[in-house]
Order: structure tokens, then sequence, then C-alpha cells
């Protein structure tokens, strides 16, 4: 049941336009999507894209063409793919997530890239500065290295006794190897948990991934939110349980089985993605765009996930979720 009616707003957004504002006639734009995932994995973020782009007046077949490009989880395969996209000639790159951020940036350095949403382009080395982005690249944040770090403190706050904690992460993304990818072991120091990367490469990989954490013995599990992880979000929710592990992550992960969802609407933030589109097809450049940062963060606990584990979450934790799935 809904606890509370909850609308994610990214910070600084201006408020959504209440007519479609139409292109010049005859204007086309094309975009070009640069996916680290599929589309099956990536489906639902990539509509809020497109309804984003439809409330502004841009409609497929008429004033808009939109190619994609997906590198089905191989993120070597990125560089290349951005690479089909410039040849192509969109007129803006929409991606997601450092990895393809990156490739994106390293691909072209005059094709506007919008970035739908990433952990950190700071400290990843995306951009400059969040309030002057630079270059040609601008879009929205959600904190990354702290939502991390809250998230292995709620795990701590929903199971008093916990010791152990596993971190579910892709071993390609180079966002863990930096100094804001140790968010949550130093967040873990502090709780006084042992806490241990487990990191995948390949969706094959999880189920061996989840077998390792019980010969382990973790107790709980943290799962990172990269663009792998994220499309096969219904497969770890299975895994975490089959593993008899609390678990947190995304709110989709609560949604889809597993116990604790804690972060930000991602399909907003791809609907989002349309205004700095919009913006930039107008005649606005990237760099005078700063970067938007995600200022709200739903709370969902699966309370017949939590059952099924013999879990019972402490009350005070259960009067501050957006959502409890009875």
């Amino acid at each position: 049941m809904k606890r509370r009616a909850f609308i994610t707003v990214l910070g600084g957004a201006a408020a959504w336009p209440l007519t479609a504002r139409a292109q010049p006639a005859g204007k086309v734009a094309r975009i070009g999507f640069l996916g680290a995932t599929s589309l099956a994995g990536y489906g639902a973020r990539v509509e809020g894209l497109r309804a984003g782009l439809r409330e502004l007046g841009y409609i497929e077949g008429r004033n808009l063409v939109l190619e994609y490009r997906w590198a089905e989880g191989n993120y070597q395969r990125l560089p290349a793919l951005a690479a089909e996209l410039i040849r192509s000639n969109v007129d803006v790159i929409v991606t997601h997530g450092t990895p393809a951020a990156l490739a994106a940036k390293q691909a072209t350095a005059s094709i506007p890239i919008v970035v739908g949403i990433i952990g950190d382009p700071v400290a990843s080395g995306v951009v400059g500065s969040v309030v002057r982005p630079g270059g040609n690249i601008t879009g929205s944040s959600f904190f990354s290295p702290e939502l991390d770090a809250k998230r292995i403190e709620l795990l701590k706050e929903a199971m008093p006794q916990l010791t152990r904690v596993a971190s579910l992460l892709n071993s390609n993304n180079p966002v863990y190897d930096g100094p804001q990818g140790h968010a949550p072991e130093r967040m873990a120091q502090s709780l006084g948990l042992h806490l241990q990367r487990f990191g995948v490469r390949a969706t094959n990989e999880l189920e061996g991934a989840f077998e390792n954490m019980q010969r382990q013995g973790m107790q709980a599990v943290s799962v990172t939110d990269d663009a792998l992880l994220q499309s096969n979000i219904a497969v770890i929710a299975a895994l975490a349980n089959k593993a008899r592990l609390l678990s947190i992550g995304s709110k989709e992960l609560a949604q889809a089985g597993a116990i604790i969802g804690y972060g930000i609407d991602f399909v907003a933030a791809m609907r989002r993605a349309a205004v700095f589109v919009d913006k930039i097809l107008k005649g606005g450049k990237p760099a005078d765009l700063p970067i938007e940062q995600a200022s709200k963060f739903e709370f969902v606990l699966n309370l017949k996930g939590a059952r099924a584990l013999g879990l019972e979450l402490p009350t005070a934790i259960l009067l501050r979720a957006d959502e409890v799935i009875e």
C-alpha cells in the first residue's frame, strides 16, 4: 500500500511544460541513444525518455528519429557503438551511467551529450563541475557514493544483529575503482560491519556470485545501481531471496520481490533528460546547463519478502517507508 504520494523531483528542475512545444516545421531531430545494456532490460527507462520527448512536441516518424545502440551488458562495446552513432549524424546523444558516459565523451567533443542519470559525474571525470559542466556534456546525477553508503546504514537498522554484508557490483564499471566507490566500505567500518565485494561481469555470473555469498557467510547484500545489474533486477531479487539474504538496492529491487528499496525514480530521471535534449535542440549549450542533482529518494519495503525469509523489520523503519508491499 502507498504510505504517501511520492513525486520524484530533480534538484533545480523547472516545472514540466503544460503544453507541448512543436519543433519548427520541417525540422527532424535525430537523437542517438547509447545503451549499456539492452532494450529488454532498460525498456521502462527508455519509454520515460520517449514520453518526455512527446510531451515536448517531438513525435517519432514526424519530427523525431531515435537511433539506438545497445552494448548488451558488454561495456567494452560502448566506444564502437558511440562511434556508430556519431557516423549516423545524430544531433544529440543520450546515454546513462558512468561507462557509457565516458565512452560517449571519448568519442566526441562536438556532438552534445545528455547523460540521463549518472552516479557522480565529477569524481568519474565525465564533467569538471556540476554547476559549470563545460564541454559538451550535461544531465542528471544521483549521488551514487552517498546512496550506496546510506543503503549499508539502512541494512544495519533493519537487522541490528547484522555483521557481514555483501556488495554486488559490476567489475567492469570503473566507478568502483575510485575513491567514490569505497563509500560503502567506510560506512560499514563505522558501523562495525564486515563488507565484502562480489563482482560480476555478465548475467551468467550472478548465480555463482550469490552461491559464493552463502559460502562466505554473508547475511545481507547491497545491490549497486550499475546498468547491467539494474537490467537483471528480477533475477537478482530471486537469487537474494533464494540465498536467504536481507537485500537492498533500487526501489525496483523491492518491487521485484527483494526486501528494501532506496533510491531515485530512474524512469522520471530519463523523462527529465528530454528537457535537456529540447534545450539543446533549441540552441542551448551543454556547457551552460548545470548538472541537476536528485533531491528526492523513495524508500520501499517488501513485507511479503521479509516474512518469507522470517525477518521482522523494526517498527521505526516501517514508519519511514514511502511504500510498503504487503
